[in-house]
């Protein structure tokens, strides 16, 4: 777990913390570039969370900004954490908590359970 985060996962944090799940896991790693920004619990599910944040809204919606790719690395990652952590796949869920950075506030959404397969 890498000690300095970015400003979109501490305001992701500090919000899930008010929310009442209870943080696991920051940036969890399973290889160099494959990586899970948060897990948490909440009540008795494990949720893995991407984080995305923006100081922009050209192009937004959190779909339009992770690719194929990244999705497939986030469910292998999720997937390796699951085993190695003998997590129930009945009891995951994945989320996206999308931050837009206005100029003197932030717009948090929180996308509950997502897929992980693009069309």
């Amino acid at each position: 777990m890498k000690k300095s985060w970015d400003k979109g996962e501490l305001l992701a944090i500090e919000y899930l913390k008010q929310k009442w799940y209870t943080i696991q896991e920051i940036n969890f790693k399973f290889s160099t570039f494959w990586e899970i920004d948060i897990i948490a619990q909440l009540d008795d599910k494990t949720i893995f969370f991407e984080v995305k944040y923006r100081t922009n809204t050209i192009f937004w919606t959190w779909e339009e900004s992770i690719s194929k790719n990244k999705l497939f690395k986030i469910q292998k990652t999720l997937e390796y954490y699951c085993m190695t952590h003998h997590i129930n796949f009945e009891k995951i869920q994945f989320d996206v908590i999308s931050i837009s950075k206005w100029e003197t506030s932030y717009k948090l959404v929180h996308y509950k359970n997502q897929t992980l397969w693009k069309q």
